[in-house]
């Protein structure tokens, strides 16, 4: 459910003496850091602590407690009275509920059933325990807690580990509206990243030299190595630490029509639960060909998302083109050399290869618990033997042989 919500007054937040824990970390709070704010003292006498942890990161798969405590006279209330409930802010002022709780009756919205529930650690904990974090997850949550004629909240952003990558489908660059964006990245395993996503990726020195639409519905690119084509060598319209007639940044175009103007996407992912991994069968084969061969592993065709991924936090480093799930032939580099295409580390991309002509490998995903049907010496051929023929050979004939 999302609904939207007026601004509280100034005097609603305060009101009652008793508040919730505000959880907005300072930037570049270490992770697991904590500090102690003692607020002053309200009308009837209680005092209000606020504990401000570090920031609050988690990845795909993982849990994660979002932290939130309230205080107030207990002798004048009753605990069993007050109503908790968490929703996720999804717009500047919309919601969308995720968990409520009055006394014993305890209620989870959406996706979000069966994985999220109070921790319940004594009074005045409202703390939201999160298992199985998805990407959709990301963002930032209010915690609100009310008895009878007064409220407060507490904001909590929910932060992922992860990686962000430029994507544009086989059409061709500046080809996506922003539902298009939305769409192309959840097909790879992944979500259009935030503005703040972006920014910390051209921090780590993601440089791309073509817009993208964020989630918030912004287009925007990061340069790390300023050039003329590229916005510039610096000045109105980028965002970045750097002075002077040569900075990079994140340029920006601002806010665009998400129906009307086309752009490419940027996309974010997070921690893979299964495995990435490089199959070069018998034979190469085309496009056609890569499913049924990774098939034969009990995986599937990878897709540009479980790629960067593996790439990234699981250090997967291949100098061999593979065919992906959308028909683009890329490979990981985390250990930079020359022969295989340049002194930076990132996931190299031979665009979209002609499927019927141009034959690599392939990169598949197995997911977890899934079993390798022939593990060790297996690989894809034909039965009784025989060489590729020209092509004249059918891959959809192909069966595993021991090798």
């Amino acid at each position: 459910m999302v609904c939207a919500r007026a601004a509280l007054g100034p005097g609603a937040l305060w009101a009652a003496a008793w508040g919730v824990l505000l959880l907005t970390a300072p930037a570049g709070a270490q992770r697991g850091r904590k500090k102690v704010v003692h607020v002053l003292e309200g009308e009837s006498g209680s005092v209000v602590v606020q504990t401000a942890p570090g920031q609050v990161v988690s990845h795909r798969g993982g849990t994660i407690v979002l932290p939130c405590r309230y205080h107030y006279e207990a002798a004048a209330h009753d605990h069993d009275g007050v109503r908790l409930k968490w929703t996720k802010v999804v717009d500047p002022l919309a919601f969308a509920d995720v968990f409520v709780a009055l006394g014993p009756q305890h209620r989870a919205f959406g996706s979000y059933r069966g994985r999220a529930e109070l921790q319940g650690d004594g009074p005045g904990d409202a703390s939201l325990v999160l298992r199985n974090v998805t990407l959709q997850d990301y963002g930032r949550y209010e915690c609100e807690v009310t008895n009878e004629l007064e409220d407060d909240t507490g904001m909590v952003k929910l932060d992922l580990e992860g990686v962000v990558f430029p994507y544009h489908p086989r059409g061709g660059r500046y080809k996506l509206t922003f539902i298009e964006a939305q769409r192309a990245c959840a097909e790879q395993d992944g979500i259009l990243a935030s503005a703040e996503q972006l920014h910390a990726a051209w921090r780590d020195g993601l440089d791309w030299c073509n817009a993208g639409w964020l989630r918030d519905g912004s287009v925007q690119y990061p340069v790390s190595q300023p050039r003329e084509p590229c916005g510039g060598l610096g000045g109105a319209g980028s965002s970045g630490t750097g002075g002077g007639a040569a900075s990079g940044g994140v340029r920006n175009y601002g806010y665009r029509h998400n129906a009307e103007e086309r752009y490419d996407a940027f996309c974010f992912t997070s921690n893979l639960p299964g495995r990435v991994f490089f199959l070069k069968p018998l034979r190469p084969v085309p496009f056609s060909g890569a499913a049924r061969a990774c098939a034969a592993r009990g995986a599937a065709v990878a897709k540009v998302g479980q790629l960067f991924a593996a790439w990234k936090l699981q250090l997967l480093d291949r100098c061999t083109a593979g065919w992906l799930a959308d028909g683009s032939a890329r490979y990981p580099i985390v250990n930079p050399r020359a022969r295989c295409g340049g002194r930076r580390p990132g996931v190299r991309s031979l665009g979209f290869p002609d499927a019927t002509r141009r034959l690599f490998g392939v990169y598949c995903y197995r997911a977890p618990g899934a079993p390798d049907p022939a593990p060790g010496g297996w690989g894809w051929g034909w039965a009784g033997g025989g060489g590729w023929a020209g092509g004249a050979r059918d891959p959809a004939a192909w069966t595993p042989l021991r090798v």
